[in-house]
């Protein structure tokens, strides 16, 4: 169930602007739900409820929180370690509920946590239906320029900062030869810092999107060399949600 990405944002989206009726109808008639934070999502629930009526009072929805590890260090272990396994979290499943999935913006188990309990419900034979809404990712590469034929999506970016600036090579060497648009995002308060050590480590000729507070009524959507970026005076907010692109 996808998220409006106004979390955390100054002002609010209409969600019938971003979501269609359908999906909304389909949240609506849940009772049942795994989230990122529980709090957040009777919150998102709450709107649903003035546009939609819910099934079931906000007080009794099984709300269902992803343990913390999983939003620190992923769904996915990686190397040899055994993937978490999210099956307890389903049980409403063995007893014909259905339920929903959601994160605190955007569509879970994309940039977001989440896919470990699609891989668990497709394994005790559940049927997944992803619902129609925004996603970050999607919509800043669209807008871009890049190239939307060949792309990846890296997370966060090393926070130390020669770390950070031989990541950065890396993947504009990968760029470079590939032509593939690289995506990644920041906590907004660190977007200043990365934006400068993208415009001080990128070659000029590199193309440079960001997008800042995607659907909401101030949204800001831009895409430039960085040579030309470097003669403006403009740089992400540090209150608002970003996506960072950069490639041929």
């Amino acid at each position: 169930m996808p998220a409006p990405l106004d979390f955390g944002c100054a002002s609010q989206t209409p969600l019938d602007a971003v979501l269609p009726a359908a999906t909304l109808q389909q949240a609506a008639r849940l009772t049942h739900w795994v989230c990122e934070n529980a709090k957040s999502c009777r919150a998102y629930l709450k709107r649903i409820d003035a546009l939609v009526p819910l099934a079931a009072p906000l007080q009794a929805q099984d709300i269902r929180e992803l343990p913390r590890h999983v939003h620190k260090k992923g769904d996915h272990a990686g190397g040899t370690a055994p993937a978490w396994n999210a099956q307890a979290l389903l049980e409403p499943l063995l007893h014909g509920h259905d339920m929903g999935l959601v994160s605190e913006a955007g569509m879970p188990a994309v940039a977001d946590p989440g896919s470990s309990v699609v891989r668990a419900a497709h394994d005790l034979g559940a049927t997944v239906v992803p619902l129609v809404g925004p996603v970050s990712l999607l919509l800043t590469l669209a807008a871009s320029g890049l190239n939307g034929q060949s792309f990846a999506f890296h997370g966060y970016l090393p926070q130390d900062s020669a770390e950070r600036s031989q990541r950065i090579r890396q993947l504009e060497a990968s760029s470079l030869k590939t032509g593939q648009a690289q995506i990644f995002i920041e906590t907004p308060y660190r977007n200043p810092a990365l934006w400068q050590a993208l415009l001080a480590t990128l070659q000029p000729g590199t193309r440079l999107a960001a997008a800042s507070g995607l659907t909401l009524a101030d949204a800001a959507i831009q895409s430039r060399s960085v040579a030309d970026w470097r003669r403006q005076a403009w740089q992400p907010d540090k209150h608002v949600p970003t996506v960072f692109a950069f490639g041929q």
